[in-house]
């Protein structure tokens, strides 16, 4: 043991120390060589950044999803408008045809089942068709031809009677005035008789274009009522095999459809012509006979054409039967106008066509912008058969859900699962396909 000397400190063991000293040399050591390796000079590790999709909020990756998507469809119609405009009348005359056909076809079908043949009662619906509308335009310009000397006295009498009730109006208007605005509407026609006379021209050519179109629209409704089904099946055909079973269902309830509108318009107008036409006739107005017939093809542009033909119809006894006579076929038009809207075409077409108001107004003028008035005309069948349509393939894919999910067979369906059975359609009675859409056997 060492003594006790003051100012020294007793140490641990040589070999404790040696080993403890080394020890610390050798962690200082250690130290600092770990100082300078590689490991410990790189920055700390950048964490990684999120994805894109995780970092942009739900709602705009669904709108610019949306959006995209909504951009293509829009160009889609754009480039269909375009085309169908390049080709419109063809288009009108395959839909006029079209509509023709749904109001001849079950006469057809009604005499097959009597046992004639499909050609015989094509022929004999045909002819007569075609013989009763020649007929009743051969009727009409007859009875103008025959009612215009009558009809100019007549415009020329309202026009003096129209002139002294003017002049007894309490604004101050003389027979100077009057004078002056007749001279100045003969100004403007001879001013203007270049474009007037360019006008008519015009009119041949749209002449010649309706004559091309009405060919074309009898050839697409002789074709539809000989073998409708055949056109039927053949455009089966084309559609994928996927969705074939889903169109050949949706199609003869989209001919229901149509056939019903059609027969329920003719029906709405053949009455509403009748009731104006009498009113007419009691009253004394000139051509009565035209001016009905003129409401009758005007009943088919849904809202405007009942306006602009009663319009007209006033206009006519204004003119020539006086203010009295006027405001009489004014009641005559209102009164046949509220039974039309409030009995005859709930009760005839209302369970037909269930489309509301706003999108019968909407499709009229869409129709009047894109085709004029054959797009009116041609409008609110188009919207009520699509309409069907929709509806019939939305349940359809419902119950094609229900049979390929697990609880399927537990639940009732909602639409059929094979196509509807056979239905009136174009030329002969219409079904479902087959698998392959292919055309059953007679």
């Amino acid at each position: 043991m060492a003594p006790d000397v003051p100012g020294l400190v007793e140490g641990p063991p040589a070999g404790e120390g040696g080993a403890s000293a080394g020890s610390g040399a050798g962690a200082s050591a250690g130290g600092h060589g770990g100082g300078a390796g590689p490991g410990d000079a790189q920055p700390p590790a950048t964490p990684e950044r999120p994805a894109p999709d995780a970092v942009i909020p739900w709602g705009v990756r669904v709108a610019a999803e949306a959006g995209w998507r909504i951009l293509v469809l829009a160009a889609v119609v754009w480039v269909l408008i375009q085309v169908v405009s390049a080709i419109s009348l063809l288009v009108i005359a395959f839909a006029a045809g079209l509509l023709v056909t749904a109001l001849l076809q079950p006469f057809v079908g009604r005499l097959k089942r009597l046992g004639v043949g499909r050609g015989l009662s094509t022929a004999i619906v045909s002819i007569g068709g075609f013989l009763v509308m020649g007929g009743v335009g051969w009727f009409v310009v007859w009875q103008v031809i025959e009612n215009t000397d009558r009809l100019v006295e007549q415009v020329q009498d309202g026009i003096d009677q129209l002139r002294d009730w003017v002049l007894q109006l309490p604004f101050g208007v003389t027979e100077e005035n009057i004078n002056e605005t007749v001279d100045n509407l003969n100004s403007w026609i001879t001013d203007h008789s270049d474009e007037l006379t360019s006008a008519g021209l015009e009119g041949i050519n749209y002449l010649t274009q309706f004559l091309s179109g009405a060919g074309v629209a009898l050839f697409v409704t002789l074709f539809l009522l000989y073998d409708g089904r055949g056109v039927w099946y053949w455009f089966l055909k084309l559609v994928p095999a996927q969705a074939r079973e889903g169109v050949a269902g949706a199609g003869p309830r989209a001919w229901i459809t149509l056939t019903g509108y059609v027969r329920g318009t003719v029906l709405v107008a053949l009455i509403d012509a009748l009731g104006i036409g009498i009113g007419l006739f009691v009253l004394e107005v000139p051509m009565a006979v035209p001016l009905a017939v003129i409401v009758f093809l005007s009943a088919f542009v849904p809202l405007v054409g009942a306006i602009a033909s009663g319009a007209l119809a006033v206009v006519v006894a204004l003119v020539t039967n006086g203010l009295f006579t006027a405001l009489m076929v004014l009641c005559v038009v209102l009164l046949v106008q509220q039974v039309e809207g409030h009995i005859l075409q709930p009760f005839i077409l209302g369970r037909l066509v269930k489309v509301h108001p706003l999108a019968v107004v909407l499709a009229v003028t869409a129709g009047t912008l894109l085709a004029g008035i054959p797009g009116a005309v041609v409008a609110v069948p188009l919207v009520a058969v699509a309409n069907t349509v929709v509806g019939y393939l939305r349940a359809y894919q419902a119950e094609a859900d229900l049979r390929n999910g697990p609880s399927g067979a537990t639940i009732a369906p909602l639409a059929p699962v094979r196509p509807a059975p056979p239905v009136s359609a174009p030329g002969d009675e219409l079904g479902g396909a087959g698998r392959d859409g292919d055309r059953p056997r007679d």
